[in-house]
Parts: structure tokens; sequence; C-alpha cells
């Protein structure tokens, strides 16, 4: 099951921990992509907001997501590479326990610059609610061997902390057909996580019927993916544009969406059927933060 709160990000986790003895279910991982703070034209975030009030901001989200996960439970923060600091800082300060720092390497072309290296990566700070994870499932990959291999991988490889198998989604050619467009072919939303990449952050965090929860819902990436693995989750948005955007998504299920060409990808897992889906039912409590739905809340029960 599938929930979808249009409102103020952090006005909605406040109503969530008010409203949380209505259902003791808990959060297993949050996936929190937020704009950057880096001049884009949002129609409902100012995106040039001082570094202090930022950051603060980020700050309070992060402490009340750690209020609604579970011992255990884990987050990941998706920043530029330049505001590395300020993220370790954040997590630490709201009483996160860091994992890994994931360099998620972008397969296009890096951005130039003049006076430093070209940037391609972004960074992605896995973090735990207590020093040791709740859920962690190892993942292997079939990876293609790189120029300097030369004896195939009969089992495949363990992922790391380095990503640089997933591509981002650009604005022109190599997004293919998973970008949401709008009818002049522009993309729906300035920034679109791919399918592969919320792929890999659930199974390596969760299990079939684990909450995951977005607290920048943007083009639902997380929700979509959640749903086809069996985890039910909690996405908030607070552009009512990318609200109807996302009822869309769910409801038209794009093949560019489905994740069952990634399977195989990932065949060398131990109990990846189990990991992937298993036999466990999605939990669906009586009342799974039902009162915190506005009047355009949005529910989603696909079997």
């Amino acid at each position: 099951m599938s929930k979808l709160i249009q409102g103020d990000c952090i006005e909605k986790l406040n109503e969530i921990i008010f409203h949380r003895e209505a259902s003791k279910e808990q959060v297993y991982l949050t996936f929190l992509d937020p704009p950057f703070n880096q001049g884009k034209d949002y129609d409902y975030f100012d995106d040039t907001l001082p570094e202090h009030e930022y950051w603060l901001m980020m700050q309070t989200v992060c402490s009340r997501v750690r209020e609604l996960t579970a011992e255990g439970g884990a987050i990941y923060f998706m920043q530029r590479e330049k505001n590395t600091e300020a993220v370790l800082q954040c997590l630490r300060e709201t009483g996160w326990t860091l994992q890994n720092l994931i360099i998620w390497t972008k397969r296009t072309s890096a951005v130039p610059n003049t006076i430093r290296f070209g940037k391609q990566y972004q960074i992605i700070a896995f973090a735990t609610k207590g020093k040791r994870p709740c859920v962690f499932n190892r993942l292997r990959i079939d990876l293609p061997l790189r120029p300097e291999h030369k004896i195939p991988r009969e089992n495949g490889v363990f992922v790391t902390d380095v990503w640089d198998d997933i591509r981002e989604l650009t604005s022109g050619y190599f997004a293919g057909d998973e970008a949401l467009r709008q009818n002049n072919g522009d993309r729906a939303h300035k920034q679109q996580s791919p399918v592969a990449l919320l792929l890999r952050i659930i199974l390596s965090s969760t299990m079939p019927g684990d909450l995951v929860l977005d607290p920048f819902g943007g083009t639902g990436t997380t929700l979509v993916v959640a749903e086809q693995v069996g985890r039910p989750s909690v996405g908030i948005e607070i552009d009512p544009k990318n609200v109807k955007l996302i009822e869309k998504r769910m409801t038209e299920e794009r093949e560019a969406d489905s994740i069952e060409s990634l399977r195989a990808y990932y065949r060398f897992t131990p109990d990846l059927e189990k990991i992937w889906k298993g036999d466990v039912l999605v939990k669906k409590p009586k009342h799974q933060m039902a009162l915190l739905e506005r009047k355009r809340g949005y529910k989603h029960g696909r079997a």
C-alpha cells in the first residue's frame, strides 16, 4: 500500500508524530532527497535560502524522521558533493550513526570547471538509528567486466559504496522513456531519481512489509518501487502539480517504471526472492497514519 500526503514536509512529519499512537507502525527506511538549495525555480519551495536556515531545516527533518524510525532503521540522505560536510554534521547532530558515504558516479559527462576537477558524482549518506542496522541485505550484482579484468565472475560481486552502474535521469537522450516529461518534451520535474537507484536502496535496507518514507516525494519514484517489492510507503509532497503527477504515475503503471528487467542483475544475491518480495503480505494496519490524510490524500491498494 502506498500513501501520498500533500503538504509541507515538516508540518506533516509533526502531524505523524503527534498522531503516532493511532498506529504503532514504525519507519524502517527513509529516502531523503530534498531540493539542494542551488537556486532552482520551484513553485512551492525557496531554493535560495541562507545556508544556516537551509541546514536548520534539514536538521529538523532528520530529527523528525528519526523519531518515527524503528531502532536500527535507515536513512539515505542524498546531496551535492560540496555539501558533504554539512550532511554528515546534520546527521551526527540529530543522532544518526553513519554507516557509509556512498559515491553515486554519474554516467553522463562531468560538470566542467576552470579552477578544480570536473564534478561527476553525488553523495548518498547511509546512516542508521543506532550503531547497527536492523536490516542490511548484502546485494550481489552482475557487474560487467572492466577492460583490465579478464576472468568472468561466476557469482557476481557485492555492491560497494561506489555506485557507478546506475545512470542518472538527465534531460536528454540518456533519460530514455523513464523520465517524466511535459507535452513539449521538457522534464516534468527538475530532479528525478531513477528507478534503479531506489530499488537498490530499498532492497538493501528493508524486507517485504517494512514501511518506507519519502518526505520530499517529487515524482513518486520511491512509492512506485516500494509497491513493486511489497513495501508499504508514505510520501509527502507539497506541490499540487507533483501530487497529480504521482497519482497519475501510480495509476498508469508505466512500463518504464517496471523493476522486473533489473531482477536478473541481482540474481546472485542470496535469498533474492525473499528479499525482493517473498511471500510476506504487505502490512496494512487498520489505522496506519490514517489521521494524517488531508482531503487530497491518496491511497493505492493494488494487489
